[in-house]
């Protein structure tokens, strides 16, 4: 009976925070929308706008402190109190991002990157490490290897670009094929934007990324 009872009790609440995420207000985004200051622990609280704030987070240091997210986010655990009051930690490395000064930044391959163009399409630019073969001479043999390798692998830093999906959360390479996927939401974008020669496409992706915002506006929560 008791089992029962929690488990109704359970789905009511479920019910009750769906009916409350029906009713929010929307607005559609712009650049003084302002996003809430806090971590994120999932995109579902970015979606809408309900980071875990700083008077939630459990530090010493200073929340007056332009750093204050730069220095917390560099600690192995984040400890907060949660909706009920009750401590909680979770690790880095899963912390999905944060907001500053209206400002998303996203975690991708242990850094925190800045999401200079947001909409239903994102775009930003994020260090990736790459690692790549030496130069391997193929006339040194040896009874265990048939090439030599004459420095090893190397590890070098680039910077590269990236899409995201604000539907989904979803994390794109910049390059065509992966604006054709996004622009399927919108079909007659999509059937212009395919119908153009592989150099155009290379050369309007982003023109294309920002017709598809301008006429699919990202909607979230209203301040």
């Amino acid at each position: 009976m008791l089992r029962m009872i929690n488990f109704l009790a359970f789905v009511l609440i479920q019910i009750n925070l769906i009916a409350q995420k029906d009713s929010v207000e929307r607005i559609a985004y712009s650049p003084d929308y302002k996003f809430q200051e806090g971590i994120y622990l999932n995109f579902e609280q970015v979606k809408n706008n309900r980071p875990i704030s700083k008077s939630r987070i459990i530090s010493s240091i200073d929340v007056n402190d332009d750093q204050f997210f730069e220095v917390l986010l560099t600690k192995p655990l984040i400890a907060f109190y949660d909706d009920y009051g009750m401590k909680q930690e979770v690790k880095l490395k899963l912390i999905w991002g944060y907001s500053k000064n209206r400002v998303l930044y996203v975690r991708m391959n242990e850094t925190f990157n800045r999401i200079s163009y947001v909409g239903n399409i994102c775009h930003f630019l994020a260090n990736i490490t790459v690692q790549q073969n030496q130069y391997e001479d193929p006339y040194y043999y040896n009874q265990y290897y048939y090439y030599r390798n004459l420095n090893g692998p190397r590890t070098t830093t680039e910077m590269r670009q990236f899409i995201m999906d604000f539907d989904s959360g979803k994390i794109y390479d910049y390059n065509e094929s992966s604006i054709e996927i996004l622009l399927m939401r919108d079909p007659e974008l999509h059937d212009e934007y395919t119908g153009l020669s592989k150099r155009k496409k290379e050369q309007l992706k982003f023109f294309y990324i920002r017709k598809f915002n301008e006429r699919n506006p990202l909607m979230l929560p209203a301040n």
